[in-house]
């Protein structure tokens, strides 16, 4: 199922009936409604989802939007902090999302499990690639360090977020919503690649936790030489509960409308994501509309609907 993120254009709304209209004129008859929705659009969303206007997908956790963080923050409060208040403030604030897909009659919520805190190798990495001095010595040795100091790192702030999600397991259970953790941009966040297995295989037996891959970041994080985008994807396939799709301009400026660009080989890629989950297509504000329906039109004639 194909699917438009609300971070498209949520910006641009103070009714979110407005909001889905528009996806609907596009041609999504589903959307996910994303980290950074504001409390306020809700209501026309419901107005929108009740009357058959547009149909719900997914939500993006936190949703709504922690009404003291001012801007589009999903990750201001970390499952993984060291600061207590923070962690007991997702769980909470995932509690909420939780009720908000119940609400739109949602089976999938996306998570952003939390971060390493640690200097960004990742930035770095990133600005040498640009620079085109990824096959440097400097560049090797550089990631070399990187990936070593981040696996010290690992064991802690993985406990951490295996804590949160034991903790929201059972609210997640009784709602009947999945909690999907995702795949994400940066080395430095939880999970990386590894602790991602490491978690699948913790809760293979378990229907409400599961994988929701990014075809954007995992590009981003391949083009550094960090890992293989299929092989990943191939190993998360059987627990994977939905996909943000977008495309990359090297090396890593993502979130670009899908076929735009060449950056992630979506004909390879495509055939390993089961059938029937949604692909929701989360793109930055910046993308232009017509730009979205051209890329919507390649899409259907390449993948159909």
């Amino acid at each position: 199922m194909l699917s438009l993120s609300t971070c498209w254009n949520s910006h641009r709304y103070h009714d979110g009936r407005e909001l889905a209209d528009e996806a609907r004129a596009l041609g999504f008859e589903f959307i996910e409604i994303s980290h950074g929705t504001k409390v306020s659009l809700i209501p026309g969303l419901m107005q929108a989802f009740d009357a058959g206007v547009i149909r719900v997908s997914s939500v993006h956790n936190f949703c709504p939007s922690p009404v003291e963080v001012l801007i589009d923050a999903p990750d201001a409060y970390e499952f993984t902090s060291h600061r207590l208040f923070d962690r007991e403030r997702a769980i909470k604030l995932t509690h909420q999302t939780l009720q908000t897909a119940l609400r739109f009659g949602v089976n999938r919520v996306v998570m952003h499990m939390g971060s390493v805190p640690m200097k960004s190798f990742t930035t770095k990495l990133e600005a040498m690639a640009q620079a085109g001095e990824i096959y440097s010595r400097a560049y090797i040795d550089l990631k070399l360090k990187f990936v070593t100091a981040r696996e010290k790192l690992s064991a802690f702030y993985l406990d951490r977020a295996r804590a949160a999600l034991n903790a929201l397991l059972p609210v997640a259970e009784k709602a009947r919503v999945a909690l999907a953790i995702e795949t994400r941009s940066h080395f430095e966040q939880v999970p990386n690649e590894r602790e991602m297995l490491t978690l699948l295989t913790e809760f293979k037996d378990c229907p409400w936790i599961g994988a929701w891959h990014d075809f954007g970041h995992i590009q981003r994080k391949a083009n550094l030489g960090l890992l293989d985008h299929a092989q990943l994807l191939a190993a998360i396939a059987p627990k994977l509960l939905g996909c943000h799709v977008h495309d990359v301009e090297w090396p890593a400026r993502d979130h670009r409308v899908p076929l735009s660009t060449g950056g992630v080989n979506f004909d390879q890629l495509l055939p390993l994501v089961p059938q029937g989950i949604p692909l929701v297509w989360e793109l930055s504000p910046s993308q232009r509309r017509a730009h979205v329906i051209e890329g919507l039109g390649k899409w259907q004639d390449k993948f159909g609907r």
